[in-house]
Order: C-alpha cells, then structure tokens, then sequence
C-alpha cells in the first residue's frame, strides 16, 4: 500500500436481513479502516426474503451515521477479486464458532492464493450477539410473540421493515 492510500476494507455478506451481528461488525470495521465498503453479495442459487434494493434501504438506514461507509452491490465473482476491483486491502469476515472459523480459515487461505496482496481480518463479536445470524431471524418470524424475540436481534430500522413486510404479507 502507497504512503496517503487510504485504507479501504470490504465487509461482505448477504444481509438477509442485517442483524445486530451486523451492525456491530460495521461498527467495529469502519473504526479500523479509513473507508468501509459494505458489500451485498448477490447469489443467484440463494432465496432471499428481501429484494437487494430492501437490504440496501435497510444497510443505508443502519449505517448513515458512519461516513466512512458505503454500501455497494457485487455479483458473479470472488469476494477477492471484487476486493481488488474497489482498491481494498483488506476483508473483513466475523467469526462466531468454530465452524465458521474453519469455514473462514480456508477461504483466507484461497484468497490468498488469489490475491496475495489482500488481508483477511477475523473479527469476533460478543457473546450476547455471537449465535445472531439472518437465518435464525428469519426462522423466528411468524409465532406469536416472535416480535418481541426478533426486537432483540436487529436494528431498530430493520425492525420496522420486518414489521411491515409481516404486516404486508398477512393482510
């Protein structure tokens, strides 16, 4: 990295919908790095319950406090490659267990192999948020009191959005 080239890092993901987990990974990311690229990967052979334009709505309303971030879209390429592409050094990835430590040793290692001169950085969230993921928020939507279960687990304005789309599909 040239002397005065900022340090720019990409936090990838599906955001399906963004958690708490989430948030605090942006929040830990943005303080480390001079630009953050919060970037929704798009996997055609995934169902999602949100449109890309939904969890960017949802991503921008989450993270509009933190200037130094920017949400993006990427699709049909290595999360590396897409790295290089923006002029990142660096990729962020969250650890919660040992499986995704694994997981997430291995793709360091491919993308290294790829991109040597591109640095993965493990972050580990804490433990009240640690077990959050989107699948396990989505799985809870729909029981009677899951309103106030799921509150807990994302931000409030990805709260609302749940609200209204749940609203939306029972009317």
């Amino acid at each position: 990295m040239l002397p005065n080239t900022p340090r720019r890092a990409v936090y990838a993901g599906s955001f399906d919908p963004p958690t708490l987990g989430h948030l605090w990974m942006i929040r830990q990311a943005q303080s480390m790095f001079d630009e953050l690229i919060v970037a929704i990967g798009i996997n055609p052979d995934k169902r999602n319950t949100y449109t890309v334009a939904e969890r960017q709505d949802m991503l921008c309303a989450i993270t509009d406090n933190f200037p130094n971030v920017r949400i993006e879209v990427f699709q049909n390429r290595f999360l590396v490659h897409y790295a290089r592409e923006v002029d990142a050094g660096f990729i962020v990835r969250g650890i919660r267990s040992t499986s995704d430590y694994e997981y997430e040793r291995s793709m360091r290692h491919i993308n290294s192999d790829l991109a040597p001169e591109i640095s993965t950085v493990f972050l580990m969230p804490p433990r009240e948020i640690a077990e959050v993921s989107s699948t396990m928020i989505k799985g809870l939507v729909g029981p009677e009191g899951w309103m106030e279960t799921v509150k807990r687990y994302v931000p409030p304005a990805v709260y609302q959005k749940m609200i209204a789309e749940h609203h939306n599909n029972n009317a």
